[in-house]
Parts: structure tokens; C-alpha cells; sequence
């Protein structure tokens, strides 16, 4: 019994596939695990955004804070970031995670199994260019998290913030960031913020 469900959790691994839209990886698809909550962030949005990005995306520090399937931080490092942080909680994602930056012989990808918050604590101040918050809808972390960022400054000045959130949730943004872009695509609500200098 234990095989066929072990053999069971390997077929739905391989089932679900996100495409990487452009840069050096264009068109090769990842697999990611199929658990609850895991929902990446579809290729139409994916465009708008790294359209949005594509003038500051070359060189820069990513976090993919809720990285689930890894499809915004792969992206981002597809399109020239010079890292990218990945942090999960589960451990079936965090390995698939890891084979992925294997199976692109990619170099530039951290993961860190291990909650957001906890996470947040570990990440060197001012190191992050660019962050992906993205968490499962339903656990409602949102507000938590932009409340925690203050606390531990991972952001460097200037910094870009990505938000994708339920277009019914309301979030307060921390004081002195900036709308720059957002859009409503269905029943989501994607941002774009960046933070003050200094």
C-alpha cells in the first residue's frame, strides 16, 4: 500500500506543469506538486507582470515568498535576476522546487523549507530587489505579512513589491510605498508597489 500511494503522489507531480513564458527558458515546462492551496499564477498575468518588471528585472535580488510551484521566481530568473529565494513550507514542494532549478542547471536559486515568517528572519537586511508575495488565499496571510516586512527590512530601497491577492481582500500597505501598476483579472487583484528610498 504505501508504494502505490508514494507511486500515486510522483503521477500528480508530473501532471501539473507551468509553463516559463520568455527569457532564457522560454517555452521549457516545469511540474510542481498537486496539494491544496497551490495555485500558480496563470501565463496571462505573468505576462502583464514581467511586462510591468522588464526595465528593472535584469540583475536584480528576487523572493518568491510563497513559492508553491516556483513559476514567478523561475520566470524572474529565465529573464535575467541575478537570484532567487524560494520559500515553502511543505516539503514535497520545496523538492520539487529544487529539481526544477536542477533540471535548468541553474545556479542562482536558493530554496528554503520553512514558513514565510520564520523565513523572513533568516534573509540578510536589504538584500531583496524584488519580492513575489503570492499566498495561498484561503489562509489569509496577506496583512500579516506586509505587517512583518517592517519588522525585519529585507527590502532594499527602492524596492519592487508584487501583491496578488482575492479582488474582494482589502490590505493596508506599509507607509511611504507607491502604487506603480494593477489590474483585476477575474476574482484577483495583481499589484505592483515599490518602497521608499532610504
Amino acid at each position: 500500500m504505501p508504494a502505490k500511494s508514494n507511486n500515486k503522489k510522483i503521477a500528480r507531480h508530473n501532471t501539473n506543469l507551468v509553463r516559463i513564458i520568455a527569457g532564457d527558458w522560454r517555452g521549457r515546462k516545469l511540474s510542481f506538486p498537486d496539494i491544496p492551496g497551490l495555485r500558480p499564477t496563470g501565463d496571462r498575468m505573468r505576462e502583464t507582470l514581467f511586462n510591468w518588471l522588464a526595465p528593472h528585472i535584469y540583475k536584480c535580488r528576487a523572493l518568491d515568498l510563497f513559492a508553491g510551484s516556483g513559476a514567478l521566481g523561475m520566470e524572474a530568473l529565465s529573464r535575467g535576476a541575478k537570484s532567487c529565494i524560494f520559500v515553502d513550507s511543505e516539503s514535497i514542494v520545496a523538492q520539487g522546487l529544487l529539481d526544477n532549478l536542477k533540471l535548468m542547471q541553474c545556479n542562482k536559486g536558493t530554496v528554503i523549507q520553512q514558513s514565510a515568517f520564520d523565513a523572513l528572519g533568516e534573509i540578510a537586511p536589504h538584500s531583496v530587489d524584488l519580492l513575489f508575495l503570492d499566498p495561498p488565499f484561503e489562509a489569509q496571510l496577506h496583512q500579516p505579512i506586509l505587517d512583518s516586512l517592517g519588522d525585519h527590512r529585507i527590502l532594499a530601497n527602492s524596492a519592487l513589491v508584487y501583491v496578488e491577492a482575492p479582488k474582494q481582500e482589502s490590505v493596508q500597505i506599509p507607509a511611504g510605498w507607491s502604487l506603480i501598476k494593477e489590474k483585476i483579472s477575474g476574482q484577483v487583484r495583481f499589484s505592483l508597489y515599490q518602497t521608499a528610498d532610504g
